[in-house]
């Protein structure tokens, strides 16, 4: 893969990480708290995940971003 690609495909993963943050942050009914909660549910998954890698998509905080965002939007996976 070029370097272009690597940059464009880095640049939609980075976009698509800024979106589901501010639709976690626009669904939230109290910022300080869904704060809160993602960082503590960032910690658990630092902690429980030994092999982590330094990708920024792999990072514990963007992993409990998007899994809330889903909770929060999706609940029917929830319910399988």
């Amino acid at each position: 893969m070029s370097k272009y690609n690597e940059r464009l495909s880095a640049t939609a993963r980075l976009e698509y990480i800024t979106y589901k943050t501010e639709e976690l942050l626009e669904l939230a009914q109290n910022r300080y708290k869904i704060t809160i909660q993602v960082a503590n549910r960032a910690k658990r998954r630092k902690y429980e995940d030994i092999e982590i890698i330094d990708d920024p998509v792999n990072k514990p905080i963007i992993k409990a971003i998007i899994e809330m965002v889903d909770e929060i939007t999706e609940p029917e996976i929830l319910n399988d």
